[in-house]
């Protein structure tokens, strides 16, 4: 990042860190020089993060758990994110400052209906780049859980290079550094079509 962008993304932050969202959305993310901003979660996304947050921690190290929305950035990449749910030691969540992602073993998003795009593309591109090794989507919309891992490059980007797609109720296996953990989609909820802005 140029000292350009370095200038930007400060003083982005400072703005986020004066800034109170208005009702209805979330504290914004910052990425490619810009704000953004999301509609606050519907309840089956909040639901869904409580029953993967379930699932997982019993299967997590000593000293290793699954949390919900918290902010990791990397000031040299100019990003700021924040996962629907992560897993970290919870060592690194004793800090003043914003997780550092290379602390995050696995980001999972819960699909927005209102911009998926953002969980598909965006994110899919940025959590490479900030070191984080193994992300899950997980898409109430459909009902499909998208697992992507290992971290190469593409285009000279860093991007991930293994890719599963399965329908809920198709356990999801994650194999990473600090064991195997599955999440089971088969309770997972589905959007209805007022959800997803659509006509009863």
């Amino acid at each position: 990042m140029n000292s350009t962008q370095q200038i930007v993304y400060r003083q982005l932050r400072e703005l986020r860190d004066h800034f109170t969202p208005p009702p209805g959305f979330t504290w914004p993310e910052i990425s490619d020089g810009k704000l953004l901003m999301m509609m606050s979660p519907r309840p089956r996304h909040q639901l869904t993060a409580k029953r993967v947050t379930r699932q997982l921690d019993p299967q997590l190290p000593d000293d290793v758990f699954a949390f919900e929305a918290t902010d990791t950035d990397d000031a040299g990449l100019g990003k700021l994110r924040i996962p629907d749910i992560l897993v970290c030691p919870s060592a690194a969540m004793d800090t003043d400052a914003p997780l550092d992602p290379r602390e995050i073993v696995l980001a999972i998003e819960i699909v927005s209906p209102s911009n998926p795009d953002n969980d598909y593309e965006d994110k899919a591109r940025d959590y490479p780049a900030m070191g984080i090794p193994h992300y899950l989507i997980l898409d109430p919309r459909d009902g499909t859980a998208t697992y992507q891992w290992a971290i190469g490059r593409t285009e000279g980007r860093p991007a991930y290079e293994n890719r599963l797609h399965l329908p809920y109720g198709t356990p999801v296996t994650l194999s990473t550094a600090l064991g195997d953990w599955t999440v089971d989609t088969t309770d997972l909820p589905r959007y209805s079509p007022k959800d997803m802005f659509q006509q009863p």
